[in-house]
């Protein structure tokens, strides 16, 4: 397929590393619209703690809930998912990682063991076909809770490459926070960095570059940093993370991401007919922009959305229940049509 091409920073226009260039909202903006689609932003859908607005590289508005601010740490949920993305892309250009090459499992080496066979490109497109159950309600079985807070806590990586396969390999796709964990101990095994080194890998060669001073992220007890879920950020370095790959992870005129992997990200996953999520890229979700857009996601509303046709990074922080999520979908979707 053909992807929209990615907007070059302008000229003019300094990239945010220090302080973020401001802009005006575009004059020919349906104002009177826009200011009532941000006042239903605000109201409609549980809490909302921040929204930031990004075009051609300048911050054209912000807006925050009470008792949160442009300094106000946000959770990442599962936004965190393409920022360990973006590591992975860090070591694919180093050399130290080939996403189409068995990923390293240690679960996985006994002889004859199907997993061993495992890509990490099928790990960053959801589609290992290995068992894991998404379930954020605790009256339901739940694989996420089990990792993240119960049996599973202490070593998430290990908790989930412990499941069996349920579907062949690339024949099915579903959603899983527990990929996720296997990449990320993958990042760690192969530049042997856990803990304190791997959080110094990650600030040295992905946040600094981009001026991302707030972000905390975190790690379980045998130092994976957990990427399926915890990377506490501003809403503005949430931005200029989505600026990275708006502007195809060039930054400063330096390479940060390897030269195509943007496009790797944001190229579509096979999924199964009866699919009710989607579409899917590696690790970013396609589409919640229109047309081109993709997206970092998490839970209960998290959300930086990259639309390369306007140039434009959409991010939103806050807590929305799951019975008003979709509405909120369709807010964000009004939102950047009133861009074009």
């Amino acid at each position: 397929m053909t992807l929209i091409p990615l907007p070059a920073q302008a000229a003019d226009v300094p990239f945010p590393t220090q302080a973020w260039p401001e802009g005006d909202l575009p004059a020919g903006l349906d104002r009177a619209r826009f200011d009532a689609l941000m006042d239903q932003g605000f109201a409609a859908f549980g809490e909302t703690h921040a929204v930031v607005i990004v075009q051609g590289g300048r911050l054209i508005h912000e807006r925050y809930g009470p008792e949160h601010g442009p300094d106000k740490t946000c959770m990442s949920w599962s936004k965190a998912k393409s920022i360990t993305q973006a590591l992975t892309g860090i070591l694919v250009g180093d050399g130290k990682l080939d996403v189409f090459a068995p990923a390293d499992v240690p679960e996985w080496k006994t002889p004859g063991d199907p997993r061993g066979a495992l890509t990490l490109d099928l790990l960053l497109r959801m589609s290992s076909g290995l068992e894991f159950s998404e379930v954020y309600l605790p009256d339901q079985p739940s694989d996420t809770i089990a990792m993240l807070w119960g049996p599973g806590k202490d070593d998430v990586a290990h908790y989930a490459a412990d499941k069996p396969l349920a579907y062949a390999p690339g024949t099915f796709f579903s959603y899983s926070s527990g990929t996720t964990n296997i990449v990320a101990r993958t990042l760690a095994r192969a530049i042997d960095a856990y803990g304190p080194d791997f959080e110094a890998f990650m600030r040295r060669r992905l946040f600094e570059p981009l001026g991302m001073t707030s972000p905390q992220p975190k790690f379980d007890a045998a130092g994976t940093f957990i990427g399926s879920s915890f990377c506490f950020t501003t809403a503005r370095d949430f931005a200029r993370f989505g600026l990275l790959y708006l502007r195809d992870g060039v930054w400063e005129g330096r390479r940060i991401l390897p030269e195509g992997w943007v496009d790797y990200a944001r190229t579509p996953t096979f999924q199964q007919p009866d699919c009710e999520e989607g579409p899917y890229g590696a690790h970013w979700w396609l589409g919640r922009g229109g047309p081109g857009s993709f997206s970092a996601n998490g839970h209960e509303g998290q959300y930086t959305v990259v639309v390369p046709d306007l140039d434009l990074v959409f991010v939103r922080h806050g807590r929305t229940p799951l019975e008003l999520r979709d509405g909120l979908k369709d807010w964000m979707g009004e939102m950047v049509e009133l861009f074009r």
